[in-house]
């Protein structure tokens, strides 16, 4: 019998602060520094803004400002203002909010009443501002605690409401806003409200065209089949087209202005609701995946009261759009049944491309239909899930579970690298997924040498990206290789290989760049680790007389010991980005096609700029 004490003792109560600051993965999803997207102090700009947003819905204020210096966030709306008697309550008392009230906010993006508290618990300085009737209330806080509560004073200023807040560094540590991640936040909020100007440190984002801007912005002219289908409805909008080089689907999907990354039942109705249309205008039974096959496509739906999956919204799981309307499926199906259905017959030539890209896909299909049944034979006989790739527990116990957006597969080369990692990981949400040497260069091939390819053909087998990324079983897809030419050379590879035949995979921000210390530093007091030369210099400064250097040469050189601090709560992730400036196909071309004075020039010009930057701190 357990001699443990169980008395009154043991009970005690957690107040709002308390809670989320003990359990900030509840509110915000995975914390991180900044490095990926949906870390969470994008979360917490994103909490603040929707109420911003949710005004501009309401008709209320046109222009939203934000800065970011350093690692402090002001955001500013012109908006009604929150009522000055509430201004504390609705950023410090749970289930407080105007969102309750379904007559001011029928179809908002926050309705939780959550959001800004979490934003003030897990900021180290909050303060929020209210305008209204000629008078502003302002309130300080610091890790949530009320600091400052000064009564109303007369004020000149336009209503409207500003938070300026700093989250928290013993939550978020070393953290660092990367402005690619906030401006294409701000992107997607435009898109979905045209009319609303948002100004980000001086840049401005605007849309005329909704979605069909967003897809207008996110293809090339040249790589899209036809002008891009736009169909707007009271409750719904969608753009589509497709796609000249992409071999897989693409969507983007929003519900109330959110946007919904891991899909969900509209996304999915969305799917359907497309090849049952296109079947019946063309009277043919085409396969799915062959109507499907190269669609790029956005939608976005209004729901009352939507329910999600996480307090991160990233996955709609309503299954009624609210009121006295129809189940999503058959609002969505409904809408695209007759507005698609109306703009093919209007347009003819459109028509007829889609109809001929089906008829390519499905010849390509049967033409790989063979190869992709060999390929699958071999993936089950290199036994997939214990030789290439070590699994991560989460996905051995439950395919669909919520930690899903925590999950990491890591790309490594060698015996000893992916065996130091495999030893140092989180089994619970990293897996690991060895290479067999360098992976071929398939700039230029088709999708067949990707099931030709033994180690192509296991790493989309791994990853389940066959068809799309809708069912994508690792969130953050990380390179692992050594800083040498020859790991530089297999990450170039990797790249190319996913931007060839996946590129909405870099498009959605999974891909990163692992880095891992190039020197340790150390004394018998204390070891620094040193990620470049500049940094090593400085940790010879600091630990003088003469401590012990040791140069990385290779993964397989870092001990499991070691390792666990370079994939745990400190890793370092270099995010793979595009530029918007250069198409997909121009990128490759460059870096990977027949181009060599070209590429000479570049890389001797860069290779100056890297060795005039190493004389300067040596």
């Amino acid at each position: 019998m357990s001699n443990t004490q169980y008395t009154e003792d043991n009970i005690r109560s957690l107040d709002w602060k308390e809670h989320i600051r003990l359990r900030p993965g509840m509110y915000i999803g995975k914390l991180g520094d900044g490095s990926t997207a949906d870390d969470g102090i994008y979360i917490l700009l994103k909490e603040v803004l929707d109420n911003s947003i949710d005004e501009f819905v309401m008709g209320a204020g046109k222009s939203i400002e934000i800065r970011i210096k350093d690692k402090e966030v002001r955001v500013r709306d012109y908006g009604r203002g929150i009522p000055l008697g509430k201004v504390v309550d609705v950023v410090s008392k749970m289930n407080t909010g105007g969102k309750y009230d379904t007559r001011a906010f029928k179809k908002s993006v926050g309705l939780n009443g959550v959001g800004t508290k979490a934003v003030n618990a897990l900021s180290s300085s909050f303060r929020v501002e209210s305008v209204r009737d000629g008078q502003m209330k302002s309130a300080g806080f610091e890790l949530g605690e009320l600091v400052d509560d000064p009564t109303p004073e007369e004020s000149a200023k336009r209503r409207g409401t500003r938070v300026i807040f700093t989250p928290d560094e013993s939550i978020f540590k070393n953290f660092k806003y990367r402005n690619e991640y906030v401006e294409k936040m701000l992107r997607n909020y435009v898109y979905l409200n045209p009319g609303l100007t948002i100004d980000f440190n001086g840049e401005k984002f605007f849309s005329e065209n909704g979605l069909k801007d967003l897809l207008e912005d996110n293809m090339s002219e040249e790589d899209r089949l036809y002008p891009v289908i736009h169909l707007r409805g009271e409750d719904i909008e969608i753009a589509l087209t497709h796609s000249k080089t992409q071999y897989s689907e693409e969507y983007h999907s929003f519900v109330n202005g959110q946007n919904t990354t891991q899909g969900g039942t509209h996304q999915a109705a969305f799917r359907e609701a497309l090849v049952k249309t296109i079947r019946e205008f063309y009277g043919k039974n085409y396969d799915a995946s062959d109507v499907r096959k190269s669609i790029v496509g956005a939608i976005s739906i209004k729901v009352m009261e939507p329910v999600f999956e996480s307090q991160t919204k990233t996955k709609l799981g309503s299954t009624d759009m609210g009121g006295n309307l129809p189940t999503v499926r058959t609002y969505i199906n409904d809408f695209i049944k007759t507005q698609l259905d109306n703009f093919l017959h209007k347009n003819q030539e459109i028509a007829e491309k889609i109809q001929r890209k089906i008829i390519q896909a499905e010849r390509e299909r049967k033409e790989l239909s063979g190869i992709r049944k060999l390929a699958k034979e071999r993936a089950k006989k290199a036994s997939l899930h214990n030789k290439k790739l070590r699994d991560c527990r989460v996905h051995l116990t439950d395919s669909k579970s919520d930690r899903t957006l925590d999950t990491t597969l890591f790309i490594t080369e060698g015996d000893s690298a992916s065996g130091s990692i495999t030893k140092s990981r989180d089994v619970n949400t990293q897996a690991v997924f060895s290479l067999k040497g360098k992976p071929l260069n398939s700039y230029g091939l088709s999708k067949k040498i990707v099931y030709e390819n033994e180690e192509f053909n296991l790493l989309q087998a791994a990853l389940n990206i066959e068809e799309s990324l809708e069912d994508l079983r690792y969130n953050n897809i990380v390179i692992a290789t050594d800083a040498d030419v020859d790991g530089m050379h297999i990450r170039l590879l990797l790249i190319t290989f996913f931007l060839q035949f996946f590129p909405e995979l870099i498009k959605e921000g999974h891909l990163y760049i692992l880095q891992t210390p190039l020197f340790r530093v150390r004394n018998k007091k204390k070891t620094i680790y040193c990620y470049s030369d500049q940094e090593r210099i400085d940790a010879i400064e600091e630990l003088k007389p003469k401590p012990e250097i040791t140069r990385f040469k290779g993964l397989g050189e870092i001990s499991p010991d070691e390792f666990r601090h370079f994939i745990g709560a400190d890793i370092r992730l270099d995010p793979v980005m595009l530029d918007k400036a250069m198409s997909v196909e121009d990128m490759l071309s460059f870096y990977m096609g027949k181009n060599t004075p070209d590429r000479q020039e570049f890389i001797i010009n860069n290779l100056k700029v890297e060795l005039d930057q190493v004389q300067e701190t040596t």
